[in-house]
């Protein structure tokens, strides 16, 4: 049945599986052999790198991605990356292993009950195969529910299963057919619901738009409805790449790791148009009661919440535009609320170029990403892992048409940022890919995987895999939630890790390696990994005593903050003199007004 399993998998044109092998699994891998490795095995050093290598590969491929691993232990190790998959809304299919039928319910060894494990993780969709004949109806069920939820799913199979012949379900009673594949579908609102929509935008002076992963595919329906309405447009971090930043009402990330153009965008509208975005935090969104509102997705169960929106459109992003923006009325008058939103804009750009130039002890981190920017190629795929490193990402990563790049947005998981990236690699292996990276992720699992990386490095064309690793010698991100949350020091036992000679690691596995301990080579080492003709780490040593100052952030709060650390802070000094220069930038004058 086994070779059933992959003949299935390479009919829904599945071309690699993201796994690790075990005796749960032997009935599998004996078929992969005969199969001669189609679809290909891809073997990761953890099985929790399999899913989120499986999460990377859907997320820049748009095609399912698919992970594989023995029963007990192997199929818990996956949970993390699959509620990476669920909680982002990404479509994912899990093969796990199970003990043999004859040893379930004995207390067997490695039997854990991973219906019942895997029955939220996988909520839309688990089910374990006992008979053959059950085989084709569950796994393509798994893989359609998978693609129409936006979700990961699961195959349980036991291993003696594995092993007996496949006969395909009969014409007779209980038996459950089959057939491959699933047609493009699209879901609009009805027209009463566009002309109540229409009706609310028409009617606002000061329009917001916020953009998530769910506008990807109606990038000139978005672009045309925020010109015409003279909207900013803010994105929530899973929608980074949707929107050229280069466009002057982009006012970029929203949150505690957005820009203060958008918090203004926010704080000032009277308007709100989101489309294809759940993002949860309210209090960066407009004031309950002072903005009229309307938003777009795909999902009935996740529209209507966060906000109280007058009218929720389900339907495709795209195709529902496509029919709103016929509706719109094209004079609306001046522009005044545009130039505001483009001059804040502009503004925010020199603020962050001011606090990139900053001096620090030893480098400033965000000059690490400031300076990778304008040297980024036009089709790179970015990948940033989970601490102070997404904000530099956030703020710092002028994204470009064609260039993609996404982060564990909902879960936000440390660890992603390296196997997300192998994952692109597969999905892409033409495009050059960047990790972006804390030293904290990087220890837990980013140093392991980069032996996967070497290991399949000859089967990608474009041999160019960047991991950027912040290195700081602090889990800084919870460092900071400390300081500015709980009003608490920084906990030296729980925060400090050591420093680790990342480049070296690399180049011990005959990869290239670099290390960056000064402002001034931090340009010259960026140039140089992207030039590298095999897969790369550069490390540069950050200054942990850089803030990541939200953008709402006041100078009461800033004193609050402060105070905190001079309760016993052992780098109390620096923290409060870095903490106020990035603060002041904001204030000083633009250079366009200089």
């Amino acid at each position: 049945m086994s070779d059933h399993v992959l003949e299935r998998l390479r009919a829904w044109d599945v071309e690699q599986v993201f796994a690790y092998p075990g005796d749960g699994i032997n009935g599998l891998l004996a078929a992969w052999g005969r199969a001669g490795d189609k679809p290909r095995f891809i073997q990761s050093r953890h099985e929790e790198m399999s899913a989120f290598e499986a999460v990377g590969y859907a997320k820049f491929s748009g095609r399912i991605g698919v992970c594989a691993a023995t029963s007990g232990p192997g199929a818990i190790h996956l949970l993390n990356g699959l509620y990476d998959a669920k909680l982002d809304h990404v479509p994912v299919l899990a093969i796990v292993g199970q003990t043999d039928r004859s040893a379930m319910g004995g207390s067997y060894q490695q039997e854990v009950d991973l219906h019942t494990l895997y029955k939220d993780v996988a909520s839309e969709f688990v089910e374990t195969v006992t008979v053959p004949e059950q085989l084709p109806n569950v796994l393509d069920r798994a893989i359609r529910t998978a693609y129409a939820r936006r979700c990961p799913t699961a195959l349980i199979v036991p291993g003696d299963v594995q092993e007996l012949d496949y006969s395909p379900p009969t014409h007779a009673f209980k038996m459950v057919p089959s057939s491959l594949g699933v047609s493009e579908w699209t879901a609009t609102p009805t027209d009463e619901a566009l002309r109540r929509a229409a009706e609310v935008l028409n009617a606002g002076d000061k329009p917001a738009i916020l953009v998530g992963q769910g506008a990807a595919g109606a990038v000139a329906e978005v672009r045309e409805i925020a010109e015409l309405l003279g909207a900013g447009v803010a994105k929530a971090l899973l929608g980074k790449d949707v929107l050229s930043d280069e466009l002057p009402y982009v006012t970029g990330p929203i949150g505690l790791l957005g820009s203060r153009p958008s918090y203004e965008l926010m704080r000032d509208c009277d308007t709100l148009l989101t489309i294809g975005s759940s993002f949860p935090y309210a209090q960066f969104l407009p004031d309950f009661g002072k903005a009229r509102a309307v938003q777009i997705d795909l999902d009935p169960h996740m529209i209507g919440m966060r906000y109280p929106y007058e009218v929720n459109l389900v339907g495709d992003a795209r195709a529902t535009l496509q029919r709103l923006i016929p509706l719109l009325e094209t004079d609306r008058g001046g522009r005044e609320w545009y130039d505001t939103v483009a001059a804040n804009v502009r503004r925010w750009h020199e603020t962050m170029d001011r606090r990139a130039g900053l001096a620090a002890d030893p480098i400033n981190p965000e000059y690490v990403a400031r300076a990778l920017d304008p040297l980024l190629p036009d089709d790179v795929i970015l990948t940033a892992d989970s601490g102070s490193v997404a904000n530099w990402y956030a703020r710092h990563i002028t994204m470009r048409p064609g260039m993609r790049g996404s982060l564990s947005g909902t879960l936000a998981t440390m660890g992603p940022g390296v196997p997300y990236a192998i994952g692109a690699k597969f999905a892409h292996p033409d495009r050059p890919v960047v990790a972006l990276v804390g030293d904290g992720a990087m220890q837990m699992n980013g140093l392991a995987e980069m032996i996967t990386a070497a290991k399949y490095r000859d089967r990608w064309p474009d041999p160019r895999l960047v991991v950027a690793v912040w290195n700081n010698q602090d889990l800084n991100q919870v460092t900071w939630e400390m300081r500015a949350m709980e009003g608490a020091p920084s906990f030296l036992p729980s925060q400090e890790i050591p420093d680790v000679r990342y480049a070296d690691f690399a180049r011990s596995l005959g990869l290239e390696g670099i290390r960056v301990e000064k402002s001034e080579d931090v340009a010259v080492g960026w140039r140089a990994a992207l030039a590298a003709d095999r897969p790369c780490v550069i490390e540069f040593l950050t200054d942990p005593a850089v803030p990541p100052v939200p953008p709402h952030a006041t100078w009461e709060q800033m004193e609050a903050t402060a105070a905190s650390v001079l309760k016993g802070d052992p780098d109390r000094g620096s923290v409060v003199k870095q903490g106020l220069k990035a603060k002041v930038q904001e204030f000083l004058p633009g250079r366009t007004r200089r």
